[in-house]
């Protein structure tokens, strides 16, 4: 089959745009991209099915900080922290005054059990959690730019112990490091999974057109030394 100079342009225009769509389906800020399954716990609403976000959700952002504590104050499950941070992240960036005060009061609230004799893990968690998803969604001018998270993760994990729920949140943070850090939570979060059904599910789920999740995090994979 002949193809005119015309059509031979319109495939190689395809075929760029092809590479495009999965190069930034996988490259996406892998905190905000891709939404955690969290079975039928409560999170914040969610009626869009684009993670865009595409101004037609109607969700009142004054509402934020106090929704969001609500959720994390309720649960002690990694993934729903994760997902409502996640939202919250979105939601956020339509609303900076919104964004400020939910950093604020969690970085409060970290800072509140980093100071008790026996830390809580999670508030710290979720403080270096939205930091970081800050950090990947609301770009260079946002109010945790400045904030070093990495300190509140490890803290964190330390009074957490066993959870691999929270050691796949750290190996998605540290994907282009600390190497070794990444490579043990990756380890964590892989043989955790063997024992904690909804961990697996999510590690099994692709990334967007990408990989599966397990993929992503993988020590030393493809995708991973592709996008370093």
């Amino acid at each position: 089959m002949q193809f005119t100079s015309k059509r031979k342009s319109q495939i190689a225009f395809l075929i760029l745009a092809s590479l495009l769509f999965v190069s930034a389906a996988v490259a996406g800020p892998p905190l905000i991209c891709h939404p955690f399954d969290i079975g039928n716990a409560k999170s914040l609403p969610w009626v869009s099915h684009d993670w865009n976000l595409t101004g037609g959700e109607g969700y009142d952002t004054a509402n934020l900080a106090a929704d969001t504590l609500a959720i994390l104050n309720s649960s002690d499950v990694t993934l729903v922290h994760m997902e409502t941070l996640r939202r919250a992240t979105l939601f956020a960036r339509s609303d900076r005054v919104a964004a400020n005060r939910l950093l604020l009061q969690l970085v409060a609230r970290a800072e509140s059990s980093r100071s008790s004799q026996s830390p809580n893990a999670l508030p710290l968690f979720d403080a270096a959690y939205l930091a970081e998803a800050y950090k990947q969604w609301l770009g260079e001018d946002n109010p945790a730019k400045s904030l070093e998270s990495y300190a509140w993760l490890k803290q964190a994990m330390q009074a957490r112990g066993n959870d691999p729920q929270m050691a796949f949140a750290a190996a998605l943070i540290t994907l282009h490091g600390p190497q070794a850090d990444h490579r043990r939570f990756a380890d964590a979060a892989l043989a955790g999974a063997k024992s904690d059904p909804l961990l697996a599910q999510n590690l099994t789920s692709h990334f967007l057109s990408g990989p599966t999740m397990a993929q992503f995090i993988q020590p030393d994979n493809e995708v991973k030394a592709a996008k370093q």
